[in-house]
């Protein structure tokens, strides 16, 4: 017999009955039931029930165990009375009586349990993550992720793309986030940089005359950390390919994404129809570059309305340039309560409040407006939007107004927040939404000029559309948004030189900077570059979504903290002065 096992812990069945059998794992709990020992063995398979008795040999050492003491035990296969089958395991009609027993591992007190799935604080949890990892939900969480990746990757060569790796230590290059630098031995002074994305590389395989490539990515940005994103690392399907427009790479990646929905989803609905919805409307229907399709509110601009009209205060607003008033429908939300309690919502969010109006049964059976909006408004106006906006008796709309880039985001929240009260929001299911026309440029704080999205994207209208206010510049950039979160972000590149040169002259980077920064890039364009795009897709967001977490540290094997911490292996961590004497670095304290 093998020295630790015959058979995992998920194989025994009723056939097995009567045989000898060997199994090694996890004590996951032992029960006394009055001088019988009943032990849940764990592997990474599954689970078998194995019992001593005070006639086994084994019993004195079975009642000394600890929980999550590794061991191995021999014993006689038994098939359970029928009443005692468990049916909720493969292994439930058996259980094996322990004639011998051996520990293997012995465990000390455990700073966190293993069985069940009590919330505890995540510090501890992160600190002894080796612990957090044999529970059941962590355990399938990262079995999901692996099938997702092995998916992802057959999906992707039957589609005809090649895998290629890329290096991990490279030049640093502005693109969007902080990078991780790496201090050279050899060249004291100088600095790699941990790679952002494989961008530059997957776009020198195009022009190296490679067609379709993909990778499953790690990428490295020094982030600040939110639930749906990590701090530090990340790993991401990236996709290039050549001689293609926007269209060729949605219709390549959408089969690919699907299919992994499809296959991992867990019988929830995956919406075929993935719609092309411009970011400006994006923003205003939804208040997001990645809105939830689950919900089917949609704002809309009702300025017009309140444009010298009685209430006050919406109408003094709209006399200030780029202002507007906007609407949130709310069907179904038709009561004070309701009213009072997004108000209350929106106070919470940052706002002064919504504005609302809600319809109801008047004493003589008509339907009427009611609210503070609907007094200054009036019958005729009121009943204007009422009809515009589709809603009955029953419903209300709610309102922001101001310029929409500091209302749209809270806005964009409300919507959503309405929708979970009211149960409009289609559960169990994935809806998905390719969001285009990016613009290539945004004014930052200081006003000056800088890239809001991929600096490497092809402008649309390409060196002419560059000649006129940069703002207005919209790209070949494109997010594929799904239940609210970003999954995708990619675009149709920039090859030509001159035209890069000059989009990156809009956002302050001089010809020389570009040379020095890209200049592998800039050279290889110059030698025959092909039309290409890409995209790359959030590998731990989509797992995050399949497993129905909102917390991305759910499906990563070994995350860090919000601090960007790691607990368990004690980094970040002060280097040796050897370390630094070598590097030629010096440490400046605060």
């Amino acid at each position: 017999m093998h020295a630790y096992r015959s058979h995992t812990c998920a194989e025994l069945n009723t056939s097995h009955a009567g045989q000898t059998v060997r199994l090694s794992g996890w004590v996951h709990r032992v029960r006394d039931h009055g001088g019988v020992l009943f032990v849940d063995l764990r592997d990474h398979y599954g689970v078998t029930q194995v019992l001593a008795d005070s006639d086994s040999p084994a019993f004195a050492a079975i009642e000394k165990l600890k929980a999550e003491t590794v061991i191995r035990v021999d014993g006689r296969v038994k098939a359970r009375d029928a009443g005692l089958v468990n049916p909720k395991i493969p292994t439930g009609g058996i259980e094996v009586y322990v004639t011998a027993v051996e520990v293997l591992g012995p465990a000390e007190d455990l700073p966190l349990p293993v069985f069940g799935d009590q919330d505890y604080p995540e510090e501890t949890r992160l600190a002894y993550r080796f612990l957090d990892l044999r529970r059941e939900s962590l355990h399938r969480n990262m079995m999901l992720r692996s099938r997702v990746v092995k998916s992802l990757r057959d999906r992707m060569w039957a589609s005809g793309f090649t895998e290629f790796q890329t290096p991990i230590i490279t030049a640093s290059s502005p693109e969007g986030a902080r990078v991780f630098l790496v201090p050279s031995r050899w060249h004291p002074g100088t600095f790699y940089a941990l790679p952002q994305a494989p961008q530059q590389f997957k776009q020198l395989i195009m022009v190296a005359g490679f067609d379709r490539y993909f990778q499953i990515a790690p990428c490295f940005r020094d982030e600040d950390p939110r639930a749906d994103r990590s701090p530090t690392d990340f790993y991401q399907l990236d996709v290039e390919m050549s001689f293609v427009t926007q269209a060729d790479v949605f219709a390549a990646v959408q089969p690919v994404i699907q299919g992994v929905f499809e296959e991992f989803g867990q019988g929830r609905k995956v919406d075929p129809d993935w719609p092309l919805i411009s970011y400006a409307d994006s923003a205003l229907w939804y208040g997001t570059d990645k809105p939830d399709l689950r919900n089917p509110i949609r704002m809309q601009v009702v300025s017009d309305h309140f444009r010298g009209s009685g209430f006050a205060i919406f109408a003094k607003l709209l006399e200030q340039e780029g202002t507007q008033v906007r609407a949130i429908p709310a069907p179904g939300g038709g009561s004070r309560k309701f009213a009072d309690r997004m108000n209350a919502f929106a106070q919470g969010q940052g706002l002064p409040g919504m504005g609302y109006i809600f319809w109801r049964k008047a004493e003589d059976g008509t339907t009427e407006a009611a609210g503070p909006i609907a007094k200054a408004l009036g019958a005729e106006a009121t009943e204007a939007l009422r009809v515009e906006l589709g809603l009955a008796e029953g419903d209300a709309v709610f309102f922001v107004a101001g310029h929409p880039a500091q209302f749209e985001p809270v806005a964009g929240r409300a919507r959503m927040e309405i929708g979970r009260e009211l149960g409009l929001i289609e559960e169990d299911s994935f809806r998905f939404a390719w969001i285009v026309d990016f613009p290539m440029y945004e004014k930052g704080d200081d006003g000056r000029i800088d890239f809001s999205h991929n600096p490497f994207s092809m402008p649309q209208g390409g060196m002419e559309a560059l000649s006129g206010d940069p703002l207005k510049v919209l790209g070949y950039q494109y997010d594929l948004a799904c239940n609210g979160y970003e999954l995708v972000s990619g675009a149709i590149r920039n090859h030509t030189p001159e035209i890069m040169f000059r989009a990156f002259e809009l956002a302050g980077y001089g010809r020389d900077e570009v040379e020095a920064r890209f200049g592998g890039m800039v050279k290889a364009f110059r030698y025959g570059a092909p039309p290409h795009g890409g995209c790359a897709a959030g590998i731990d967001r989509m797992v995050m979504l399949l497993a129905d977490t909102a917390n991305i540290r759910e499906v990563i094997m070994f995350p860090m903290n919000q601090r960007a911490e790691d607990l368990m292996m004690g980094a970040p961590s002060e280097p040796t002065n050897e370390q630094l004497r070598e590097l030629r670095l010096r440490v400046v304290r605060e």
